[in-house]
């Protein structure tokens, strides 16, 4: 009963404009923002990027749209800089992140939690006191029904996560260990390529719970390759949020193993750790933080120079805390 209040108080909070009303349905999302005439800075924004003819084609689309008011709100100069030729990319990054593929009215809006944008990254969903908020703008007409989507209008600009997987981990100031085992088996680099990665990002203090000795051996140099295969182990292509995760059980890391995923009464579980955090957004992947450090079949015997009471450990769970 709940959810169904939910959704009509969205549509009843949140109507069409009226002059949107006027052509609702019969015009192309492109030709719908124009005719309304609030979305000047929005029209000349896609063309920059090159996305008129996208949000013309068929679609369908649902495009959570920026007024000028909301263009004006951000810090002075950035429409400015995100319309040079040069930034291009970014600026489509910026707009894409505005547009979710298929048609999605209010009423499955609010059913949801997040979306996949088109971007790649997810935006957040809720409904708080009547209100629909969309990462942190808020909607403020929804509904207006195109001939290739839909638009609700919101407050506004959205903004992607633009630091990449390592970058967005040192800020975190959680995984200096792991960032220090990525440089020193050379896979830095990689995960602050295009991408996109998921990781399962260890703690320092998941690090801290393995044997003594261990981690002090395994950056060695003559430990390179057991210790990138390792971190291989957390890390699986393309970017998956914990919700495709969990329903999938699986998935394959880059090392060439696979990770049992699945929900436990405390929240959920990769392998033997613990998810702590999940759906970290960065420009190149998301991140899953975990309490655990995973280790691939076969533990560090390839090397003699790592503690073997590490592959005992591989053997063992980690007793499950509170989430």
């Amino acid at each position: 009963m709940r959810i169904l209040m939910t959704i009509a108080a969205a549509v009843l909070l949140f109507p069409p404009t009226d002059s949107a009303r006027g052509a609702e349905g019969k015009q192309d999302i492109v030709d719908t923002a124009v005719s309304a005439g609030s979305f000047g800075t929005l029209a000349t924004a896609l063309k920059a990027a090159n996305l008129v003819e996208t949000l013309k084609g068929d679609g369908p689309f649902t495009v959570f749209a920026p007024t000028d008011a909301a263009f004006k709100a951000l810090p002075e100069g950035t429409v400015h800089e995100l319309l040079k030729p040069e930034n291009k990319k970014k600026l489509a990054s910026v707009l894409t992140y505005h547009v979710v593929p298929g048609a999605s009215p209010a009423a499955d809006v609010t059913k949801v939690k997040g979306l996949t944008t088109v971007n790649g990254q997810r935006v957040d969903i809720a409904v708080d006191a009547g209100k629909v908020k969309v990462d942190d703008a808020t909607v403020v007409s929804a509904d207006i029904h195109c001939s290739n989507g839909v638009i609700h209008v919101i407050d506004r600009v959205i903004l992607p996560a633009s630091d990449d997987i390592p970058t967005t981990a040192k800020k975190a100031e959680a995984f200096s260990t792991l960032l220090a085992a990525a440089k020193q088996a050379g896979l830095a680099e990689a995960l602050a390529g295009e991408g996109p990665f998921t990781v399962f990002a260890p703690t320092d203090q998941a690090f801290e719970k393995l044997p003594a000795g261990t981690v002090e051996s395994l950056l060695k140099p003559e430990n390179k390759d057991r210790l990138a295969s390792i971190l291989k182990h957390h890390v699986v292509s393309g970017r998956v949020y914990s919700d495709a995760a969990v329903k999938a059980g699986k998935a394959e890391t880059l090392n060439g193993d696979s990770l049992t995923i699945a929900k436990a009464k405390d929240g959920a579980k990769v392998g033997n750790a613990r998810l702590l955090s999940t759906d970290i957004d960065a420009s190149n992947g998301v991140i899953h933080v975990i309490d655990t450090v995973l280790l691939p079949k076969g533990g560090t015997q390839a090397s003699s120079q790592v503690p073997s009471a590490l592959h005992v450990s591989a053997q063992a769970s980690c007793p499950a805390a509170g989430h």
